[in-house]
């Protein structure tokens, strides 16, 4: 694999890699309306910066963690094909774990926006 690619190609198959998740893992598509739900709270609420920021990196985090466990599942499967080796689960466990994890903090971040909402309305 050549590691020298210009970046309009990395970014191809970077996209590719959304593309596909978004597609084929329904989690993903969950989040990801979760997060436009999220966006457009923020917005008919005139949610501050600091705050709004934090629902960002909150979704970007989500995100991403979803990737990564899209990506060790696939790799997992390919080298295990359809025998599930104790350190395959764990692998597979893990980075559903790092997705959850992920997913409490956005929730989290998510009531502190909402509290700081209901608040500016009392």
């Amino acid at each position: 694999m050549n590691k020298n690619r210009n970046f309009a190609s990395a970014l191809r198959f970077a996209l590719a890699g959304i593309k596909h998740t978004a597609k084929h893992e329904r989690n993903f598509r969950i989040h990801i309306i979760a997060a436009v739900l999220a966006l457009v709270f923020c917005f008919v609420f005139r949610v501050d910066g600091w705050l709004f920021l934090a629902v960002v990196l909150s979704i970007f985090f989500v995100l991403a963690m979803e990737l990564v466990n899209t990506a060790v599942e696939a790799a997992v499967d390919l080298v295990c094909k359809d025998t599930l080796h104790p350190l395959a689960k764990i692998a597979k466990d893990a980075a559903a774990g790092a997705v959850l994890l992920a997913s409490f903090q956005a929730v989290i971040v998510g009531a502190i926006v909402i509290i700081s909402v209901i608040r500016s309305y009392l």
